[in-house]
């Protein structure tokens, strides 16, 4: 009888293997804060393991991971009132590709990177949602509709918006070249 179980525990495993990265990705994204990230993803994959039990009934697990994770990130910040930013390129330098990049040019591609997070923080919540989600793990229209409960056609739109405003900011600041 422990054979259920023991299979149960082999898929959170492979879960976590599979996913922890993207849902680090998608909790930093909003948190920008290391260890509250970290954080989610553990929670995420503590309600998987109490909810085992369930796996068979999920049809995406990809989805269903980062709608659960996005679900306990926008709860924390909700109890929180606050999000708190970070300076710290180096926690900022950790999400970003490194493929070599000289401490100099981690620098100026750090600072770039937390500009462009604070732009998209003065957009609307769901053209920020939307164009977080996208932009983090390139969840598909589908996938993002999915995790927000809401049509494709509006998170296209809601996409499109983001990405207009955030380029119109861009070009407003000079910083697109």
């Amino acid at each position: 009888m422990a054979k259920p179980e023991h299979d149960a525990h082999a898929q959170v495993t492979a879960l976590v293997e599979q996913y922890s990265t993207t849902l680090y990705r998608v909790a930093y994204s909003v948190t920008r804060n290391p260890a509250d990230a970290e954080d989610v993803v553990q929670e995420t994959f503590l309600r998987v393991l109490r909810h085992r039990n369930k796996l068979a009934e999920v049809r995406d697990y990809r989805v269903w991971l980062v709608r659960i994770a996005w679900n306990l990130v926008l709860d924390r910040k909700r109890r929180a009132k606050t999000r708190p930013e970070t300076d710290d390129f180096e926690d900022l330098a950790r999400v970003l590709p490194a493929d070599q990049q000289s401490a100099e040019n981690m620098v100026i591609t750090a600072q770039r990177h937390s500009h462009i997070l604070r732009l998209i923080d003065t957009l609307p919540v769901r053209e920020r949602e939307v164009l977080l989600l996208s932009a983090v793990k390139e969840l598909s229209t589908v996938e993002i509709a999915l995790v927000l409960k809401t049509t494709e056609s509006t998170i296209r739109s809601r996409l499109y918006r983001a990405r207009h405003a955030l380029a119109e900011l861009l070009e407003q600041e000079g910083s697109l070249q």
